[in-house]
């Protein structure tokens, strides 16, 4: 690799509004917050809803006549 033209390469630590903290490496450096993370979010953490795509699409066709 040629010397001098490659980013920083240093401990980051991120730290979500939940209350996560992680620590990795990272170009950015220091500590990071985020708005949402893996232990939070409704589809990693299961608490997410599941919609009925074939409910809707009725809906919309009924309501449309089609």
């Amino acid at each position: 690799m040629k010397p001098n033209i490659h980013p920083n390469y240093q401990p980051t630590t991120f730290t979500c509004t939940c209350g996560a903290v992680f620590q990795t490496h990272s170009v950015l450096g220091g500590d990071r917050n985020l708005e949402i993370c893996s232990q939070c979010h409704p589809f990693f953490s299961g608490k997410g809803r599941m919609f009925d795509s074939a409910g809707r699409i009725d809906k919309f066709k009924k309501r449309y006549n089609r």
